[in-house]
């Protein structure tokens, strides 16, 4: 049981490595050719290609060939490389961040070629290796078949954790979607503990009342579980930078919700709160300042930096 990783972040390496353990032999490739080569000393069930033409020639038809490169300009050029190297009948997986219209028209791409493509939504982060990993899937039938015995292992069970979604694009759909809902839950519980810690008559030990609602209560979950832990070890979060990356996906949440006329505004204003907390509030506060001044007097708040 063969199959093809491209791209050894985080995730694409620890997705190699589950396979291995899972009885598949994994050819990989990386822009790095040294992360690939370390990969390969480290796990013996691993084949590293210096060149994604190697990688392809190794496998033996119906290759199965997986991306796990950001999505974008390196995922464009890698699947139009990927194009012209397979044959009739392999199967490409797209286990990228990428839009999901960006998934359809690969799909028209690769079919031109007789390829088979299939785009992954991939949840788990750093602890799938472990605990597995969710898994999104769009596609065909028929590419489903290929890929099931990979998705299998690479699920938290063989028969849990992983779904066909649909055709083309759905997977990807489906995971834009679980990223926005992401959001909007880490915000609330972000918020919550901010409010508990403000009240600083009670002296409240966030640690333990985020250790205590993970037993029994309706807010529990992974993401509850996650910040417990930091919080044991630190509540103060003062060598932390406040600021808060975007990913593609909570974007285009917002904007397919536009495009539908769905109102989502608990995911609206937790993306809008990442992109505050990325500076791009700060001339609109000053604005805000000015205009209290001059409307009312108030007294503005000198820039440290001034």
């Amino acid at each position: 049981m063969q199959i093809g990783v491209l791209g050894l972040g985080k995730m694409g390496a620890n997705m190699a490595r589950r396979l291995t353990r899972g009885g598949a032999k994994v050819a990989v490739w990386n822009r790095n050719h040294a992360v690939a080569v370390q990969l390969a000393q480290e796990q013996a069930s691993v084949d590293a290609h210096e060149s994604i033409q190697s990688l392809v020639a190794h496998l033996v038809s119906p290759r199965v060939v997986w991306l796990m490169l950001p999505a974008g300009d390196a995922s464009e050029t890698v699947l139009h490389e990927l194009a012209e190297l397979l044959s009739p009948g392999d199967l490409v997986v797209d286990g990228a961040n990428a839009y999901f219209k960006d998934s359809q028209r690969h799909a028209g791409d690769m079919a031109s070629h007789g390829v088979l493509f299939m785009d992954a939504g991939v949840s788990g982060g750093v602890w799938g290796l472990e605990n597995g990993y969710a898994l999104m899937l769009g596609g065909s039938d028929v590419a489903m078949v290929q890929v099931k015995p990979f998705v299998q292992i690479l699920a938290p069970g063989a028969d849990s954790g992983w779904l066909h979604c649909g055709p083309v694009g759905s997977g990807h759909f489906v995971k834009m979607v679980h990223n926005g809902i992401e959001y909007g839950m880490m915000q609330s519980l972000a918020e919550g503990l901010s409010l508990l810690k403000a009240r600083e008559e009670f002296a409240l030990d966030l640690a333990e009342i985020s250790e205590m609602w993970r037993h029994g209560s309706v807010v529990r979950s992974w993401i509850l579980d996650l910040t417990a832990d930091f919080l044991r070890n630190d509540q103060k979060l003062e060598g932390i930078a406040p600021f808060v990356a975007d990913s593609g996906e909570g974007r285009w949440t917002v904007l397919e919700a536009v495009e539908q006329g769905v109102p989502v505004p608990v995911m609206s204003l937790s993306l809008m709160m990442r992109f505050a907390s990325q500076g791009r509030h700060d001339y609109t506060s000053k604005l805000l300042a000015m205009m209290r001044k001059g409307f009312g007097g108030h007294g503005i708040k000198e820039s440290a930096h001034d």
